[in-house]
């Protein structure tokens, strides 16, 4: 979708405090927007579509606490990078 939009100004805004229940998502993101869209309609009780921007494809859901989280992985090292590159390979899967 072109939306004339520059990149840097297409953000993924995450709010949320200690008291409140809810966390707000406001973004641009294609795939973080197909993915809570489809949990809105599976999960209606805990997550939300609240507003759309049909001119900056920008939509902005309400989601339970506890229902969103952060995964936060460790960097690889060179051998575990090796030794998955060689397992890819072994296994055919190619750089697409």
């Amino acid at each position: 979708m072109r939306t004339g939009l520059t990149k840097a100004e297409k953000t993924t805004d995450i709010c949320f405090d200690e008291k409140d229940p809810t966390i707000y998502i406001r973004t641009h993101n294609t795939d973080l927007k197909n993915r809570l869209k489809a949990y809105s309609h599976s999960y209606p009780d805990h997550c939300k579509l609240t507003d759309t921007d049909p001119e900056t494809g920008c939509m902005e859901f309400a989601i339970e606490k506890g229902r969103f989280s952060f995964r936060l992985t460790a960097p690889y090292s060179d051998d575990r990078r090796k030794a998955a590159s060689e397992y890819a390979k072994l296994h055919g899967y190619k750089r697409g």
